[in-house]
């Protein structure tokens, strides 16, 4: 049976998850083994349970409780589950709760990168995308487009950031992913290097002299292949991009000359997909 507390003091320390830890201080660099994450609506939260994530509390309003939240409390034993009315709740957190629950969940440790991609035969690399909404947007393109697993660089935005999570519709959940590298000076000389003796061919979308299309077929035909996607505006760097097997563009009409990080994964992701 969930533990319902209803909220009598804003200023319960329990609640600093929910109201007043910013997404660095829930992440605990110094000690991610105490690091936290917050998922938000049932769908979101059902994801996290069914991949095995663990939650610490609840936040909702009341009238969730026996309604759309239901089926997940009763997944989660007596976890805290705090609880109030929506202008109590739209006080502690500043902002109203779109869809009335949200959910604190212990940060995993993660895999490293050869375990993560054994057996892979697609992997996207995000080098230092920085918008959370391009990010959630790409592991949802990820998840449902054929992509094995997701490498994050150092200077990445954190997958596990709240907007990311609830862009993605909780397919961050999904896909597997790590981070590639721990610091940003292992990006990309170090980074690429693992991935060439992982066995990966990697392919920079970029705009370049030599670009090939992405329907090139040696491009299409390569058993393992690495996409490289870069970061809002400047896009991957000049070493990434020499560093690579292949530069590759997206052929484009009316003069336009690239698409969203987001919407470039998407078509990348359904292109290249491993054939059988």
């Amino acid at each position: 049976m969930p533990n319902i507390i209803e909220i009598t003091d804003l200023n319960n320390p329990a609640l600093d998850v929910f109201a007043r830890l910013t997404e660095n201080q829930l992440r605990n660099r110094l000690e991610p083994e105490k690091g936290v994450f917050i998922a938000e609506s049932p769908k979101v939260i059902a994801r996290a349970l069914d991949a095995g994530y663990q939650p610490l509390s609840f936040l909702m309003e009341r009238r969730k409780i026996d309604g759309p939240a239901h089926e997940v409390l009763a997944r989660c034993g007596d976890v805290p589950v705090y609880t109030a009315d929506r202008e109590i709740l739209t006080a502690l957190t500043g902002y109203q709760l779109t869809r009335g629950v949200l959910a604190a969940f212990h940060r995993p440790a993660l895999p490293p990168v050869e375990a993560l991609c054994q057996g892979a035969c697609r992997v996207a690399v995000l080098e230092n995308i920085v918008d959370s909404t391009n990010v959630g947007a790409i592991f949802r393109s990820a998840a449902a487009l054929h992509i094995d697993a997701v490498l994050v660089t150092p200077s990445c935005c954190d997958p596990l950031c709240r907007r990311a999570v609830r862009v993605s519709m909780g397919t961050v959940f999904q896909v597997p992913w790590t981070q590639i590298g721990a610091l940003p000076a292992d990006w990309p000389g170090a980074g690429l290097a693992q991935l060439h003796e992982l066995g990966f061919k990697t392919a920079a979308l970029a705009l370049s002299d030599r670009s090939v299309s992405i329907d090139d077929p040696a491009l299409m035909a390569e058993d393992r292949l690495a996409l490289i996607l870069g970061t809002e505006g400047d896009g991957l760097s000049a070493e990434t991009i020499a560093q690579c097997d292949y530069t590759v563009k997206i052929p484009m009409s009316h003069g336009v000359d690239s698409l969203n990080v987001a919407a470039a994964s998407a078509v990348a992701f359904w292109q290249l997909r491993a054939r059988d």
